[in-house]
């Protein structure tokens, strides 16, 4: 009994997280809709600024559940530069915590604030969340023919009209790479193949479309392109093959030791502009995704998996970039639910803010 007492407070541990991060989601929205209706009549420019430093608020609070909490360690391998950068920023895609690195990496460069992302369609419909991707500067899309390049292009265009820091995170894949799927796995070599492309293992086949957009769009407005490649220490049974990536719960419940980040930053001078030449280039850069994450998985010399060749670098966040806005945020959750009329904001403020919030993407892109 004791022992299933243990493992059931282990496996509960995303709980107090989960509850915070989800619990002060409507407290962050009153503020950033105050904000709105407050800047109405100001330059695009102002409202972005204070939209910027909200978003970092929020995101900073995120960081310290998935970092200070978790205690999980960060290897950082490569060229992060320690300045913010307008960049496009491509990683492999295994969980949804890979959207946490994209902030880890943005804070350690002062850019939380500008974190935007390239998310399928689908995403749109979370309670809050979804409308709220959406004003923060994020582009919703469809695949394959679906895909809508004027409205991404349209939404582009006046990201950088408004002068917005863009820290734009794409994942090319299209989908996760998930192991226990190995028909996903086989149909993205069976196209490579088909294509004349080199058949990747630890990563599926890029889908240029997106990427090509972004970057033909702001080419004149980017400083650079992040190329990431993520891996997630523990993911190997005991036969040496790869599990499934740690989901946003297990990962809050500790079960990763370490995410290894491998950077390296491109000159947009160096990615070619034509589709059918940017398409080839963006294989290839997966194909070197693919062999340092055949090193980290399969690597014969023992002493060489579970990390990328080359320097690394432990970075750990400090208390002084999370905790405040934990504080904050939770101060003001907290206080709200302390009087009635507080309480019945709060609820309204799920319930009519989901409702607006898929009216308003349904409308508009």
């Amino acid at each position: 009994m004791l022992l299933s007492l243990v493992l059931h407070t282990y496996s509960m541990r995303y709980v107090l997280p989960a509850a915070v991060m989800m619990g002060t989601a409507p407290t962050y929205v009153l503020a950033w809709g105050a904000w709105r209706l407050l800047s109405a009549v100001l330059p695009a420019r102002f409202y972005r600024e204070v939209d910027d430093r909200l978003y970092t608020i929020y995101q900073s609070m995120v960081l310290f559940f998935f970092e200070n909490y978790t205690g999980v360690q960060v290897i950082i391998y490569g060229d992060l530069p320690k300045n913010k950068e307008n960049v496009i920023y491509l990683s492999n895609h295994q969980c949804t915590v890979d959207w946490i690195v994209a902030d880890m990496l943005a804070i350690r460069q002062n850019a939380l604030g500008h974190v935007r992302y390239v998310l399928k369609d689908g995403l749109k419909w979370l309670p809050l969340y979804g409308w709220y991707f959406s004003q923060h500067g994020g582009v919703y899309v469809k695949r394959s023919a679906k895909f809508n390049e004027k409205e991404m292009r349209e939404k582009l265009r006046a990201q950088m009209k408004a002068e917005t820091p863009m820290y734009l995170v794409i994942f090319p894949e299209g989908t996760r790479y998930n192991p226990e799927i190995p028909k996903v796995i086989a149909d993205s070599q069976s196209f490579a193949e088909k294509e004349g492309l080199a058949i990747l293992k630890h990563v599926l086949t890029p889908r240029v479309k997106a990427t090509h957009v972004a970057i033909d769009t702001m080419k004149d407005y980017l400083d650079a392109v992040y190329d990431v490649t993520v891996a997630y220490e523990g993911t190997v049974d005991h036969k040496g093959q790869r599990k499934l990536a740690p989901s946003m719960t297990e990962f809050l419940c500790k079960e990763c030791p370490r995410v290894h980040i491998f950077i390296d930053r491109i000159e947009l001078k160096d990615v070619p502009e034509e589709q059918m030449y940017m398409r080839r280039w963006l294989h290839e850069r997966f194909e070197i995704k693919d062999k340092l994450l055949i090193e980290f998985y399969d690597a014969k010399d023992s002493k060489r998996r579970n990390k990328f060749p080359g320097k690394s670098v432990h970075s750990k966040l400090s208390l002084k970039k999370t905790l405040p806005s934990l504080l904050f945020l939770g101060g003001l959750t907290a206080s709200m639910l302390l009087t009635e009329s507080g309480r019945k904001l709060y609820v309204k403020t799920w319930i009519y803010g989901t409702l607006i919030g898929c009216l308003w993407v349904s409308i508009k892109p």
